[in-house]
């Protein structure tokens, strides 16, 4: 049968919805004289799933019900989807009410929208109340509040609603594991993130592009890198994700140079990184100094356009600001267009790791992002470089005065720091008193060092008192100057027992590292290792020739530190 003039475009609309043909199909519903329920419907969910315009998908859900046409389940299923992807929880809780006026109050497929939409506004709560009233929870009511906890950022509930889910006889299925897996990586839960990998495995739920992903971020963020590497070996077909997933947990565990070892076989595999892959590896090419790499990724990220992307961006000032090229993290910074905090936090935190405490405090002075506890870390550190003592006090007041953050463990640490230094030592201990917390072993190191150097024992010795009743203390550093101090005071003894205390505790000196870049490659040092260990010849060469050219240059070896004569 032939279709009439009207009945045509209605036929072609959803034909070129389903082909992600935005373009006709618009035309298509713009040139249909009366667009019935079904058009309506295909338009709304193609403009909500394939081309994200949450926008028009809800002033399409507004023109459908002025022309007369009831929405259906279908209708309001993703008309919620838009709701909580914009988010706009106003008009999701105006059409929710609009659910009883037409009886679809109780339609699952219509609950479980809902509860998602709720849970990306913000209102967790809403979304409970509708699952506790759906009678008659399927596996996906139960995976969409699970699911909803975790995108609400409430990892314990998530996981709490999972062991009901248990309890109640519902045996999960692979979005279940999904969502759980990322409560539990919130949480460092390795308990239920090791009994999900086992469910995975009774239930033959391959480590795919979804799951696999999931535990090795579970697993880095529980410290279980050993784990992590298992399963990205295991997957058969390694996409993107999941490369960013292993690479990311190599760098947030400072575990950098595997970091750009596993980049570059990735770059090998000829998968193509993302803005995500970019960030992460220019965050452990900063913390290994490999400057060479960090420029080619940024001449790649000028190839293909994700210099733009803001956390590419960023990830470069503080790149080239941990390596050492301030020129080259400032062009960065005065290029980008638009600047968030973290930007504004690398370029401040440059400038003072490297002494420049004026151009810190001149950038913080004009910076239009709102500040936040990271940015004063940066800006009590140029003052602690410089030896600003009443600025820093000063700016450690307005943190809560002028800004109302709450001061943090790092920024008493640094006010202490910089009384110390400043030789105020009596002032830097009842600084310490007046945290609300307990000192750790970098607040007590940093008064410790102070004292050594000007030889007070009556702060010294309150500091030592301290460190040693902290059975957790393992900062070997601090450990040999009580031990140094003790000794200048000519109390052997003492000096004895802390060696001893060390000893007990397991506490070793963690041999010095440090990395070179010789040709595009990173090359690892340790402390009484062989250069020949590293592979290189002529590493070991140049090092024998820099050693030569010190002796010539009179320096002198014997002391814990370096002269020249």
């Amino acid at each position: 049968m032939l279709l009439n003039s009207v009945d045509k475009p209605n036929f072609l609309i959803p034909k070129a919805v389903e082909l992600g043909d935005f373009t006709h199909a618009s035309l298509l519903f713009s040139a249909t004289e009366e667009p019935n329920h079904y058009s309506f419907n295909f338009m709304i969910r193609g403009l909500t799933n394939t081309w994200h315009d949450h926008v028009g998908a809800l002033s399409l859900y507004r023109r459908m019900k002025v022309s007369g046409l009831r929405p259906d389940n279908f209708t309001y299923n993703f008309v919620f989807v838009a709701c909580g992807n914009l988010p706009e929880i106003r008009v999701g809780r105006s059409v929710h009410s609009s659910l009883f006026k037409v009886g679809l109050e109780r339609d699952d497929h219509v609950n479980h929208s809902l509860i998602t939409m709720y849970a990306k506004c913000g209102f967790v709560e809403y979304a409970r109340k509708v699952f506790d009233e759906i009678t008659e929870k399927d596996m996906v009511s139960w995976n969409s509040m699970i699911a909803g906890y975790s995108l609400a950022g409430k990892a314990e509930d998530a996981v709490g609603l999972f062991r009901r889910m248990e309890e109640e006889g519902v045996e999960p299925d692979e979005r279940t594991l999904v969502s759980v897996l990322g409560a539990c990586a919130h949480l460092g839960d390795l308990k239920t993130g090791r009994l999900l990998e086992d469910i995975a495995i009774r239930k033959k739920i391959g480590l795919n592009a979804f799951l696999g992903p999931k535990l090795i971020s579970m697993y880095g963020k529980c410290g279980e890198l050993d784990s992590a590497r298992r399963v990205f070996n295991q997957m058969v077909s390694k996409d993107r994700v999941a490369w960013n997933a292993m690479i990311t947990v190599y760098s947030q565990n400072g575990r950098s140079m595997e970091a750009i070892k596993l980049f570059r076989e990735m770059e090998d595999s000829r998968v193509s990184p993302d803005a995500v892959t970019l960030s992460t590896v220019l965050s452990a090419c900063g913390s290994v100094g490999a400057f060479e790499l960090g420029k080619r990724i940024e001449s790649y990220a000028s190839e293909t356009g994700l210099q733009h992307n803001i956390y590419v961006a960023t990830g470069l000032v503080d790149m080239y600001g941990k390596c050492g090229s301030i020129e080259d993290a400032l062009r960065v910074f005065e290029s980008m267009p638009v600047k968030t905090e973290a930007t504004w936090n690398a370029m401040i935190s440059t400038y003072a790791h490297h002494g420049h405490a004026q151009e810190a405090l001149l950038l913080f002075s004009q910076m239009s992002a709102p500040p936040s506890d990271v940015t004063f870390v940066g800006v009590l550190s140029a003052c602690v470089h410089a030896g600003l003592v009443d600025q820093g006090r000063r700016y450690f007041h307005e943190m809560s005065s002028s800004f109302g953050l709450v001061p943090k463990i790092e920024h008493y640490t640094n006010v202490i720091d910089l009384l110390a230094r400043a030789g105020m030592l009596n002032e830097a201990w009842e600084f310490m008193e007046k945290f609300p917390g307990k000192p750790d072993e970098i607040m007590l190191g940093a008064v410790l060092g102070a004292c050594q150097k000007r030889k007070d024992v009556v702060v010294g010795g309150k500091v030592m008192k301290m460190l040693i009743e902290m059975e957790e203390a393992k900062n070997a550093g601090n450990y040999v100057i009580s031990s140094k101090v003790y000794a200048d005071m000519k109390m052997w003894d003492e000096s004895a027992k802390v060696r001893a205390l060390m000893r007990d505790r397991g506490v070793v000196k963690t041999p010095g590292c440090s990395w070179i870049e010789m040709d595009g490659e990173m090359m690892e040092f340790n402390a009484g290792s062989d250069c020949l260990q590293c592979g290189r010849e002529d590493a070991g060469s140049l090092l024998g020739l820099l050693v030569e050219e010190m002796k010539k240059g009179r320096c002198d070896f014997s002391s814990g530190s370096l002269s020249f004569g």
